[in-house]
């Protein structure tokens, strides 16, 4: 667009330097009168010629006024594409976004876009996952858009922002902004609004944990807490943390850890692991189990321990291996 001003401007002023020579040439006027009939046949203006033109001096008119009205339309069009055209363009892909943001179902939304936001939204990226970037910040959303994410500008503690983002279709919430009275304030937000919804907390101060969880957090994580104990497990056994971080993120590694509900009317429901032969039939170990009932980690299950439906089972194998587990605890019907 730039260019095509630049180009319509150098024409603009070539036309205005050479159409008064050609007015001298036929018409034999003087510089200025040459120069004054350019001006007002260019602009359409409709003031009465210096002098009457003979033949060649029409038809030389009509070929300046074609010349300088085509390129006058150019440089117009093109100064109002240059002025309104990002807002327009902004507009329009605004719209689009916040129509492909309504379409999200079991998606999740991540409040905040800062430090731990943006390593979130890349782990879930990475994973194929649907989710909505809250931010409000210009320069962070700017960065959020550049990497595709879904964005919407606005507060997060604003019940009409997590609306917008969807958080009543939503799987999960995930609140890292950067103090815990912003966190708090989401949280109670993202509750009201859905019942269901997992919600995970970022937590700067030991004190604010209790308040949120009890405001509706399933999860508080403290990133220093985390980082600080992270780093003392590799200090202590490296080689076992690199394992487990691997298998954890599903890395460069075939054997993976992953999740699986055990669903009301599937294969496992109302049997034992050893019944179901799991780990011959699927390939996968079943390395953990959390009952339904009241939430309690078995992490020692063996071929007496027995699933229902709504247990959710924590599995070792390939990829292979626990698309195999998921379809024997998937629903049959």
């Amino acid at each position: 667009m730039h260019r095509r001003i630049v180009i319509s401007v150098t024409l603009l002023v070539l036309l205005l330097a050479l159409a008064p020579v050609g007015y001298m040439t036929i018409e034999h006027m003087s510089y200025t009168e040459a120069l004054y009939m350019t001006v007002i046949t260019i602009t359409t203006v409709g003031f009465r010629e210096v002098r009457p033109l003979s033949t060649a001096g029409m038809y030389f008119t009509i070929l300046v006024i074609l010349t300088g009205v085509f390129n006058l339309f150019f440089i117009i069009s093109g100064l109002i594409s240059y002025t309104f055209g990002e807002a327009l363009r902004e507009i329009f892909g605004r719209r689009r976004m916040d129509l492909r943001i309504r379409k999200l179902r079991d998606h999740h939304v991540v409040c905040g876009f800062g430090r731990v936001g943006e390593v979130v939204c890349d782990t879930l990226a990475e994973a194929g996952a649907d989710f909505v970037v809250i931010e409000r910040d210009p320069a962070r959303l700017v960065l959020a858009q550049e990497k595709g994410y879904l964005c919407l500008e606005g507060d997060a503690t604003s019940t009409e922002t997590l609306v917008n983002a969807g958080v009543g279709r939503a799987r999960g919430v995930v609140c890292a902004l950067e103090n815990d009275a912003d966190n708090l304030f989401t949280t109670l937000s993202a509750r009201s609004l859905n019942q269901e919804v997992i919600i995970v907390t970022r937590c700067v101060s030991r004190d604010s944990v209790d308040k949120l969880l009890y405001a509706g957090a399933d999860r508080v994580i403290s990133p220093y807490t985390l980082s600080g104990k992270r780093m003392a497990s590799f200090l202590l056994k490296p080689s076992v943390f690199d394992y487990l971080d691997l298998v954890a993120h599903g890395i460069s590694l075939d054997y993976r850890l992953e999740e699986l509900e055990v669903e009301e009317g599937s294969e496992l429901a109302g049997r034992t692991i050893g019944e179901m032969d799991i780990r011959v039939r699927t390939g996968a170990l079943v390395v953990a189990v959390r009952k339904a009932a009241d939430g309690r980690f078995d992490t020692r299950p063996d071929k007496d321990t027995r699933l229902d439906a709504g247990d959710l089972l924590i599995a070792l194998g390939t990829p292979r291996d626990l698309s195999n587990l998921e379809n024997m605890s998937a629903s049959r019907r």
